[in-house]
């Protein structure tokens, strides 16, 4: 008996120095993986599933069709999959008649702002993505490159005017481009056992009202309170206005939006170091600019929140001046979040797809980095009340 005790206990003594180095590596893996920065959501309002805009730059779109998805979930209506081709599509020939006219001295390529959006469903209605997927070119993802490419070419030499003056035929031209890359449109459609138009779908079913939906800067070379005109190339058609408001009022509004069932869609610049949406899944401001930084601080692992800048007015007005923020991309925000120190962050949702995508595709951005790179936000009016409303002279 004792000698089998004492077999017993040298073998147990034998496994726990076996297994002491390997559970020693396990806590070592786990303190490896364990996330610099560790997010809980406050806020998340509803929205739909995260779309791949692929190789296009209509960012603009998707992120204002998602926005929109967003308003109907919120006006009781249920979930929506709309289509961004639909709205593309009508979209391209207003950006060409604009390049024409101005004799090429205008912006003329795949970018725009959430207006675009809400100015083609006042003219032409919206449909389905069952409808119109602007998938006609035998691919799985949309692929705008060789499409652009020619559009951008027949632009040049319509303008170069070969035959002396334009003939009223290269509209007509232009048109059947688009319809070959993305398909004609249809004149009507049947939804739910239902015939409609684009313009009925819009009116009768979604009941989107294009005009209850503004956008807000906040840039101090306009005056504050009053519209302006945001001299990004993506506003390409000049006419559009925003409301300017401080930024302090801005987040203001961002924030009461959010906090009562509003959503936001965001328009920035994601150009900066510190913006990841793929690889770390968050966008953020550290005290020290990355010129200041050693070649060591800059290899340095971030093993938690880093200390951000307090970002006021001027340096939102300098980074847009100095063109360290400009108009990259849009967004839709859907929630506010915290991280493991209580810091706010706005909880974001892309169109770059959710495969291989931290956080399946969203992105957590700190109040520092919306203060700096936020270029503008576009929401439903009754999202703005109270003092700043009633400055702003909304209805």
């Amino acid at each position: 008996m004792k000698r089998q005790i004492l077999c017993a206990a040298i073998v147990s003594l034998f496994l726990m120095s076996i297994a002491a180095p390997y559970a020693k590596a396990q806590d070592k893996e786990k303190q490896e993986k364990k996330e610099a920065y560790e997010f809980t959501l406050d806020i998340e309002l509803g929205h739909t599933p995260v779309k791949n805009q692929y190789r296009t730059g209509t960012c603009w779109c998707f992120a204002t069709t998602s926005f929109l998805e967003s308003e109907l979930i919120r006006m009781g209506k249920g979930e929506f999959d709309l289509s961004e081709m639909f709205t593309v599509r009508h979209t391209y020939p207003y950006k060409a008649d604009m390049y024409v006219r101005r004799h090429g001295e205008a912006a003329f390529g795949q970018g725009g702002q959430s207006h675009d959006v809400y100015n083609s469903i006042r003219r032409y209605g919206m449909v389905p993505e069952s409808v119109y997927n602007g998938m006609n070119i035998g691919e799985k993802r949309h692929n705008h490159g060789e499409m652009t490419t020619v559009l951008n070419n027949m632009l040049e030499a319509i303008i170069k005017r070969r035959g002396g003056r334009l003939t009223p035929r290269w509209k007509q031209a232009f048109g059947s481009v688009l319809d070959v890359y993305l398909g004609k449109v249809p004149e009507s459609f049947e939804y739910k056992g239902k015939s409609y138009t684009p313009k009925t779908f819009a009116e009768k079913v979604l009941e989107i009202n294009p005009d209850d939906y503004i956008e807000l800067t906040s840039y101090s070379h306009f005056p504050f309170y009053e519209t302006c005109l945001v001299e990004v190339p993506d506003n390409w058609d000049f006419t559009n206005q925003y409301y300017n408001v401080p930024v302090d009022d801005l987040e203001k509004i961002v924030d009461d939006a959010l906090k009562n069932g509003y959503t936001v869609a965001w328009d920035g610049d994601v150009s900066d170091r510190f913006f990841s949406s793929r690889d770390k899944g968050y966008a953020v401001v550290p005290e020290k600019d990355w010129d200041d930084m050693t070649r060591e601080e800059r290899k340095a692992k971030v093993t938690e929140p880093v200390k951000e800048k307090a970002v006021t007015q001027e340096m939102r007005d300098t980074a847009y001046d100095n063109y360290t923020s400009t108009d990259d991309h849009l967004m839709h925000i859907v929630g506010l979040a915290h991280d493991q120190n209580s810091n706010k962050y706005y909880y974001i949702k892309n169109s770059g797809g959710s495969t291989d995508r931290k956080y399946d595709g969203y992105v957590y951005m700190s109040k520092a980095y919306f203060r700096l790179r936020t270029i503008a936000v576009s929401l439903h009016k009754d999202a703005v009340h109270g003092k700043i409303a009633k400055k702003l002279k909304l209805k």
